[in-house]
């Protein structure tokens, strides 16, 4: 059970609440403005990242995919210095480095669930994860001059569900690192059989 998703559950955790509050911040901060915008943005990149960037050095030694969580770290920490470094960033440049960011986290929380998928039966969660960032990005892209409304509600959108995915993984993974080993269950199934047989 070396998966980083396993043992590193915790990661996953931190993501999903980071964009949970950040969606549910996005949406209710009243006469929200691009600057504030920014500055939820940058506050999320930047605690997703640096958790993912810790999670994945300390289990280099035990997990050869690794890489992938320190990757990921590492392009939502840059989108994070990018989203604060220019005071006058425009609504247009901060879409895209927001839809960057969800692209290239998707597709690799997408590459993560298909290497999860042989140790946690919940890996389809990632994987959905996974593809609505993708598709939050792509949306985005297409429709870059939506206006002020639309792109709150996707961005909050987009941050509220994936978070509440990237949580219920982090569940999931917690409780089977949590079960002991060995199956219970076949043991209280054949108990009866035991006292059964002890008894002819």
């Amino acid at each position: 059970m070396n998966n980083f998703y396993l043992r590193s559950w915790w990661v996953p955790a931190l993501r999903g609440i980071f964009g949970i509050l950040f969606g549910v911040l996005t949406l209710l901060w009243p006469g929200l403005t691009l600057l504030t915008l920014a500055a939820l943005f940058a506050a999320f990149a930047l605690l997703g990242g640096v958790t993912s960037v810790i999670g994945a050095i300390g289990h280099r030694r035990i997990d050869d995919g690794w890489w992938l969580p320190l990757l990921l770290g590492l392009v939502s920490i840059s989108a994070a210095i990018v989203a604060v470094a220019n005071p006058v960033l425009t609504t247009l440049v901060l879409v895209m480095v927001i839809a960057a960011n969800a692209l290239v986290a998707g597709v690799l929380d997408i590459v993560a669930a298909v290497r999860l998928r042989k140790d946690v039966k919940g890996e389809w969660l990632l994987a959905v994860s996974g593809i609505a960032e993708v598709v939050f990005g792509a949306l985005v892209f297409l429709y870059p001059l939506a206006g002020a409304v639309a792109l709150v509600w996707m961005v909050s959108g987009y941050a509220i569900v994936t978070g509440v995915l990237l949580l219920a993984l982090a569940v999931r993974a917690r409780a089977l690192v949590a079960r002991p080993r060995g199956a219970p269950a076949v043991e209280r199934r054949t108990l009866p059989d035991r006292r059964m047989a002890a008894a002819h």
